[in-house]
């Protein structure tokens, strides 16, 4: 029976549930015998490790969905985070599971309860896992900011982690879905190149005030010799090229605003004008900018007729 435990404990990185052991023959004795000892450790009233010292990553997903039970799966941007998201780290580890009510709550756990069919979801993997799409729909269905979940969506994407394809076809499986009209504005925005909220904001305004669409993401060689990537620009008909660049809250840094202002010198030449707003304007105040651009002359879509 200790081969068997003890594979286990392997395969779930030392983490195991009250019910897998007395499955596997280990008593009750026992277990009490090895918490005792100082060999193994409690770490809910259900769940326990083989090891003593603080959890690692791999132990707080197992202890999740072991203390949640059959039918729980690591979910949101905690599963995202497990198949490759970076940046998006969350303190708490999210759990969905399909009835909320059947165990004690605990401190480092995000519980999320749902009725749909967790376990068509699931990753290949031997961890309870959703698979990355309907992870990040259904976290971005039900988080409080909209722009939190378009931004995890255009995340996903700009990582290489999927497609807007995949993420629609996941969409429409998951139908009725919280927020499942935005999140398709969302998807095609980004199958067009958009990399990220505010980009998706610039295109919007594009369209909306009649404003020629921008080339996104253009190589640039400062002269300083580097490679740089500009956000946004507009190739008028004397030659010039207009640039916008979108400026998130962490441009807001001195030590980030000014190693800005240096790139922006070095690629400003005689023909290329650079433009800037914040992140927050194109969202809010999208008129202004599209005024602003217009002045410079960034041109408008030319009607039929």
């Amino acid at each position: 029976m200790d081969e068997a435990w003890s594979s286990l404990a392997g395969l779930q990185h030392g983490v195991l549930a009250r019910s897998q052991l007395y499955a596997l023959g280990v008593t009750r004795a026992a277990v009490r015998a090895n918490v005792s000892a100082g060999r193994w450790c409690w770490r809910t009233e259900s769940v326990l490790t083989t090891t003593t010292g603080p959890l690692n990553w791999e132990q707080r997903l197992w202890l999740g969905v072991l203390h949640c039970g059959p039918g729980s799966a690591v979910g949101g941007l905690t599963a995202a985070k497990v198949h490759g998201l970076r940046n998006w780290d969350r303190d708490l580890v999210t759990v969905v599971v399909d009835d909320a009510l059947s165990f004690e709550k605990v401190p480092e756990l995000h519980i999320v309860r749902t009725r749909r069919p967790i376990q068509k979801w699931l990753a290949p993997v031997t961890l309870p896992l959703l698979r990355l799409e309907p992870a990040v729909l259904l976290f971005g269905a039900y988080d409080r900011s909209k722009r939190t979940a378009q931004g995890a969506l255009a995340a996903v994407v700009q990582q290489g982690l999927t497609t807007p394809d995949r993420l629609g076809a996941c969409l429409t499986t998951m139908n009725p879905l919280r927020r499942s009209r935005d999140f398709r504005a969302t998807l095609l925005d980004l199958a067009g190149g958009a990399q990220s909220v505010a980009e998706m904001d610039v295109r919007r305004a594009c369209r909306s005030y009649g404003v020629v669409p921008p080339h996104r993401q253009r190589a640039r060689v400062d002269r300083a010799g580097r490679r740089r990537w500009t956000d946004c620009e507009w190739d008028l008909p004397d030659g010039r090229v207009v640039v916008l660049e979108v400026d998130g809250a962490f441009h807001l840094d001195v030590m980030q605003y000014s190693a800005d202002m240096r790139r922006q010198r070095r690629i400003t030449t005689p023909t290329r004008l650079i433009a800037r707003c914040a992140a927050v304007e194109i969202r809010d105040e999208p008129g202004e900018v599209m005024a602003d651009l217009i002045a410079l002359g960034v041109p408008l879509v030319k009607r039929a007729g």
